[in-house]
Order: C-alpha cells, then sequence, then structure tokens
C-alpha cells in the first residue's frame, strides 16, 4: 500500500498519554498511594487535582480516582516513589441501608 506508514497497530490493552508533565502514564484515573488521605486530599489541592472518588486502603494508603488522566499524571509525578504499583487489596464495597 503507498501509505502504510499512516495506518498503525493500536493496542487496546494499554493506552497510554503523554502530559505537559513529562511523564507517560497509563491512561487511568485511579491511583493508590502509601500514604494516608489526608495527605492526598492536601497533595490534590496543591496541583489543583480533583478528586472523583477516594477510598482507604486495608493495607495502609489510600486508593484516589481523579477527574482526569491529566490530574492522576500530576499525582503520580508528586508522589513519585509513593505510589503503589500492581494489584492492591480494597474494601469491599456495601451499600448502606
Amino acid at each position: 500500500m503507498p501509505h502504510d506508514d499512516l495506518f498503525f497497530h493500536r493496542d487496546y490493552r494499554t493506552h497510554f498519554v503523554t502530559t505537559e508533565v513529562d511523564t507517560v502514564v497509563p491512561i487511568s484515573r485511579a491511583v493508590n498511594v502509601s500514604v494516608e488521605q489526608p495527605q492526598v486530599v492536601a497533595m490534590c489541592k496543591k496541583h489543583n487535582a480533583i478528586i472523583s472518588a477516594i477510598e482507604s486502603l486495608p493495607s495502609g494508603g489510600t486508593r484516589v480516582v481523579l477527574m482526569n488522566s491529566v490530574d492522576a499524571a500530576r499525582i503520580i509525578k508528586a508522589f513519585g516513589s509513593k505510589v503503589l504499583t500492581g494489584n492492591v487489596a480494597r474494601t469491599h464495597w456495601m451499600r448502606a441501608v
């Protein structure tokens, strides 16, 4: 094909975004960090990242879901080595009656 360079293979299992914070991160709004909720809230406020949901992790630390992946990239960069990678245990959700 004469325009092969215009086509490329997309792997939809690993989406990445490049942001103005000079980092490439998976397109996920969720970030797990090894700090407590008040520190996460303060860091999000400092970086103007809007929180969609936040929960404490049973093993310690916090899971925070930001409003968009750009905010998540900022928070990942801000927390650096305190970001938890891989799977983490979470509290089971139960509906209040």
